[in-house]
């Protein structure tokens, strides 16, 4: 694989998963065992999808048998064919400017934006010595996770991979876990006040319009 092919590009990997790594680190100020592990799951994953997108195709080579069978006027070593969705949809038109390219800038931009903002509700609360209840903590109780979920699964509608499509389930599994396991410290912390704001409060997904605003007090 050469530059001229769009591959073996690795400083654009190291550049563009430092970046992204960067962006989500001052975003989140990882202080706990646990928000190393959520940053760290994050970054495993940038760094796969990077290594792809500009160092070694893994998976155009590991389909490169199958894909020439299927698409055989296609360059499948070409940087526009490693936009697997548009090759495998058969769309005429610049990957970088297909519907799903679009919406997956679209998702990861809102991933970051969500990450920001609840990083700043969830700074305020722990200065305090508070819960975290407000802007997107009044919505769901663990939009910094959310917000890493969106973000890697807008970058799979723009580059999948093999290592990163299997790695997303994993990482939304371990997500899960690190959430209920934060669960349990703030039940211990706060008890009661924590079971109310669990009841009116959804894990993931927010309701249309929340319940009642939850009691500081």
């Amino acid at each position: 694989m050469h530059g001229g092919d769009g591959y073996g590009l690795w400083t654009l990997v190291v550049l563009n998963s430092a970046v992204f790594i960067i962006f989500a680190f001052s975003f989140t100020k990882p202080k706990s065992p646990r928000d190393w592990r959520s940053l760290g799951a994050f970054s495993a994953f940038v760094v796969a999808l990077f290594t792809e997108m500009y160092g070694f195709p893994l998976t155009i080579y590991l389909l490169s048998g199958w894909l020439q069978s299927r698409f055989p006027e296609t360059n499948l070593f070409s940087h526009d064919a490693g936009h697997l969705w548009n090759t495998l949809l058969g769309w005429d038109i610049n990957p970088h400017f297909d519907p799903l390219h679009i919406l997956s800038n679209l998702l990861i931009f809102a991933g970051f934006i969500m990450l920001a903002a609840a990083w700043r509700v969830l700074h305020s609360a722990q200065q305090a010595g508070e819960l975290a209840v407000d802007g997107l903590y009044a919505r769901m109780r663990h939009p910094q996770y959310v917000a890493f979920v969106v973000i890697m699964f807008g970058f799979l509608l723009q580059w999948p991979t093999l290592p990163t499509l299997v790695m997303f389930p994993i990482l939304v599994w371990a997500y899960v876990r690190l959430a209920r396991h934060e669960e349990q410290a703030a039940l211990e912390e706060h008890g009661d006040r924590y079971r109310r704001y669990m009841a009116r409060t959804p894990a993931f997904v927010p309701r249309r319009r929340s319940r009642e605003t939850f009691d500081h007090g």
